[in-house]
C-alpha cells in the first residue's frame, strides 16, 4: 500500500512530504536545539524552512528532467525521511543553504547531458557551487562533480575545462570585494583556512548510531545494485546516473572533513543518497519484500523521534 502510493508522481504526495518536512523542522528546533528562537526569530526561520522544501522540490525537478528514477516520488519521500532520522540537519543554517545551491548546480551539470549551451551550464554550475562555500566552505569540493561531468561526457574541449575555473573566480572576487567594504579585511568573509576534525564523538548517541546506520547500510546495499542497472541505461543517460554516485561520495567525504560534527554534514548525502535508493526500490519485483523496505525507512525515522521524546519525559 505504502509503495503504491509513491510509485507514481501525485499532489499529495507533495503535501505529505511537505508535513514531514515541517514536522521535522519543529521538532528539529524546538527538541534539539539550543535556545531555540522560533518565536522571536521567525522571518530567518521561515527562509531556512523555505530553502530546506525548495531542496526537495529541486529535487524532484532534476530527478524527472533527466529520468533518474521511473517517475515515482520515492526519492523526494525519502529525503524528508532522512531529514527525520536526522534533525539536526535542519539546525545549521549554513549547510542548509549551502546544500540548496549545492542542488542547483547539480540541476545544471545533469543538464550538461544535451550538449546544449555547455559553456553556460558549467559556469552556472561552477557559480552555485562557489557561493554555496562562502556558506560552507567544504562543499567546495564539489567543484569535482563538474570535471566528473565532463569525463563522462568525453569532453575534450579545453575551454570548458577552464570555466569553472573562472565561475569560482568570480565569486571570489565578489567575496573578497563584500569582505573588504564591510569588515576591511581581504579574507574574513571567505573563511578559506577551514579546520578539519576527525573526532566522531558525536555521534556516540543511540540516535545517531541507529541514524546513521540506517543512510549508511541502505545506501551501501542499495548503491550495489544501482552500479549494476547502470550498464542497462541509454547511453545518453549514463554520465548522469554516474555523477549521482560520484555526488554521493563527495557528500561522504564532506561528512567525513566536517570541522563540527553536529549533524548538518550529513546533509549533502541525502539527495544522492534518495536517488541511488530509489533506483532500487523501483527493481523489487517481490511487492511484499518493497513494502519491508519502505516499511523500515519509514518506521526508524518515526521510532526515533518515540524514542527521543520517551526518553526525555
Amino acid at each position: 500500500m505504502i509503495t503504491s502510493i509513491f510509485s507514481k508522481s501525485k499532489p499529495i504526495n507533495f503535501l505529505v512530504v511537505f508535513i514531514i518536512t515541517l514536522a521535522t523542522f519543529f521538532i528539529a528546533h524546538l527538541k534539539y536545539a539550543e535556545g531555540s528562537g522560533l518565536s522571536t526569530h521567525y522571518v530567518r526561520y521561515f527562509f531556512v524552512f523555505l530553502a530546506s522544501f525548495s531542496s526537495i522540490l529541486v529535487l524532484d525537478f532534476l530527478v524527472s528532467k533527466n529520468k533518474l528514477t521511473q517517475k515515482s516520488s520515492y526519492e523526494i519521500l525519502l529525503y524528508a525521511l532522512f531529514l527525520m532520522a536526522l534533525p539536526q540537519t535542519m539546525l545549521n543554517d549554513n549547510i542548509v543553504y549551502a546544500n540548496f545551491f549545492i542542488l542547483l548546480a547539480l540541476r545544471r551539470i545533469l543538464s550538461l547531458r544535451s550538449q546544449l549551451h555547455v559553456k553556460k551550464k558549467l559556469l552556472d554550475a561552477a557559480f552555485w557551487i562557489a557561493i554555496a562555500s562562502l556558506f560552507y566552505f567544504w562543499s567546495i569540493l564539489f567543484i569535482c562533480l563538474i570535471y566528473a561531468a565532463l569525463f563522462f561526457h568525453s569532453n575534450n574541449n579545453l575551454k570548458e575545462w577552464i570555466i569553472p575555473i573562472v565561475g569560482v573566480a568570480a565569486v571570489f572576487i565578489l567575496g573578497v570585494s563584500y569582505s573588504i567594504i564591510v569588515y576591511n579585511d581581504f579574507f574574513t568573509a571567505l573563511n578559506i583556512f577551514p579546520s578539519v576534525s576527525l573526532e566522531f564523538d558525536t555521534y556516540n548517541t543511540l540516535q545517531y548510531i541507529i541514524g546513521v546506520t540506517l543512510l549508511i547500510s541502505f545506501g551501501i546495499w542499495s548503491s550495489v545494485f544501482y552500479i549494476r542497472t547502470i550498464k542497462s541505461k541509454k547511453n545518453d543517460f549514463k554520465p548522469a546516473y554516474k555523477v549521482v554516485l560520484v555526488a554521493a561520495l563527495i557528500a561522504f567525504s564532506i561528512m567525513i572533513l566536517s570541522p563540527k560534527k553536529e549533524g548538518g554534514e550529513f546533509l549533502f548525502l541525502f539527495a544522492p543518497l534518495a536517488v541511488i535508493i530509489t533506483n532500487y526500490l523501483e527493481t523489487i519485483q517481490d511487492k511484499w519484500f518493497k513494502e519491508l523496505f519502505l516499511g523500515l525507512l519509514i518506521f526508524v525515522p518515526f521510532g526515533l523521534l518515540l524514542l527521543e521524546f520517551l526518553a526525555k519525559t
